[in-house]
């Protein structure tokens, strides 16, 4: 079994930066893709950003241009730059990390913006 451990979240106000951190608990040769989602309450899941081996990122609409994914594979953790937080982006985000056929999910860690 593998474990994801998301850590960095906190209470901010609007325009602050966090960086959160997720960490496996052993090393693993191919994890790919590793990537980060968010959820309100009452709402569904919602996919924040990805990152590949080799360099390939994507985001969310919402989040281009503030918010950062970035790997240490040496590591094997996945961070997340959020910078300009806003009040919506309010949620428990969530780790997730693709090793062969099986996705791995952490426990979560609240990020909450005020105004």
């Amino acid at each position: 079994q593998v474990q994801l451990v998301e850590s960095g979240g906190g209470l901010v106000q609007a325009g602050a930066s966090l960086r959160l951190s997720c960490a496996a608990s052993r090393l693993t040769y191919n994890m790919d893709p590793m990537a980060w989602f968010r959820q309100v309450p009452g709402k569904e899941r919602e996919f924040v950003a990805a990152s590949w081996n080799g360099g390939l990122s994507t985001y969310a609409d919402s989040v281009k241009g503030r918010f950062t994914i970035s790997r240490d594979n040496a590591k094997n953790t996945v961070y997340l730059q959020m910078n300009s937080l806003k009040p919506e982006d309010t949620a428990v985000y969530y780790c997730k990390a693709g090793i062969g056929g099986t996705a791995y999910w952490g426990q979560g860690t609240q990020v909450t913006v005020s105004s």
